[in-house]
């Protein structure tokens, strides 16, 4: 069973900057670097969206609302996957949640909630105007 812990949300005004973190646990038999990982957002009243991923083999896939401004990737000796985003605007503003899945799924599947296993707390983050 693979336990996840996001870090890094918090109040930032548009603009700035936020670091959000996965770090995984429990991942036995294999290494987390093997999994597919991806950060899911919700914001206030509104279905969960997709933000970003990085597939098993290290493709990373972005939002259109995100692409450009927001890195991800990951840390396989620390076993941490970091989402970095940047020029926050108020529509960022949601609950990130971060995704974990050991299974190959066709990597059209990567954007889908149902493609992942494992889930987060998930973690707020808040850009003011």
């Amino acid at each position: 069973q693979v336990q996840l812990v996001e870090s890094g949300g918090g109040l930032v005004q548009a603009g700035g900057s936020l670091r959000l973190s996965c770090a995984a646990s429990g991942a036995s038999g294999r290494t987390f670097s093997t999994y597919s990982v991806g950060w899911f957002r919700q914001p206030p009243g509104k279905e969960r969206e997709f933000v970003a991923s990085i597939y098993w083999s290290g493709s990373t896939f972005y939002a259109d609302s995100v692409k450009g401004r927001s890195t991800i990737s990951r840390d396989a000796a620390k076993n941490t996957v970091a989402l970095q985003m940047n020029m926050l605007v108020p529509e960022d503003t949601a609950v990130y949640y971060c995704a974990a899945s050991g299974r190959v799924f066709n990597v059209g599947m990567t954007k889908r909630t149902a493609s992942y296993d494992y889930w987060g707390q998930g973690t707020q983050v808040t850009v003011s105007s």
